[in-house]
């Protein structure tokens, strides 16, 4: 599926949501945010509606000509990512799209909630939210407490805290050349890829 795509449900992190849509637009890149039930809107966990640009049942599914390049990104936050995390409808495009050559992206809890779930997360290392780091060794992945990783076409962060790194870190894996660019221009001049 070409594009990159943030996926939002009642109770996602608001700086991991909004702060990596930010950062990727800094970046020159067009990313849309997706609700999951065709409500115009999401409410963040600390209560700030957004809309959205369209609900996965309206989405045009097409893994034709998927690359790398192509991600699917899920915000961590409460009861958020759990909600991404029951939605199967969600699970089975983010597993089509990784098996068509697309990248995933997930940071906070959403790396234990939802990556935990793709065939494919075995040998990768990852980060996640102290807590969630159990579903992911038990599906095969290794866990270091870094910022963000970017693991082959699996890119984690860490928490809200983190999560300029993990938006840079997508950056990096799309327009390697813009990644310094936009971390000078947020004065993140300490921000260094692992």
């Amino acid at each position: 599926m070409k594009g990159i795509y943030i996926f939002l449900a009642d109770g996602f992190e608001d700086v991991e949501a909004l702060g990596t849509n930010d950062v990727l637009r800094r970046a020159g890149l067009k990313s849309q945010l997706i609700g999951l039930e065709d409500n115009p809107f999401a409410t963040s966990s600390h209560g700030i509606t957004v809309s959205v640009d369209f609900g996965l049942p309206f989405m045009n599914i097409n893994h034709e000509g998927t690359t790398e390049k192509d991600i699917l990104i899920f915000p961590g936050g409460m009861p958020g990512s759990r909600t991404l995390a029951a939605c199967k409808p969600l699970i089975r495009l983010m597993q089509e799209h990784y098996d068509a050559g697309g990248s995933v992206a997930a940071i906070c809890a959403a790396p234990g909630t939802v990556l935990s779930q793709l065939r494919g997360i075995s040998g990768a290392t990852v980060t996640c939210f102290d807590g969630f780091e159990g579903l992911l060794e038990a599906a095969g992945a290794r866990f270091e407490p870094r910022p963000a990783i970017r693991s082959g076409r699996i890119i984690t962060g860490r928490s809200a805290g983190h999560a300029l790194s993990f938006a840079l870190e997508i950056v990096k894996a799309i327009r390697p050349e813009k990644a310094a660019e936009v971390a000078h221009a947020l004065y993140l001049n300490t921000w260094k890829s692992e």
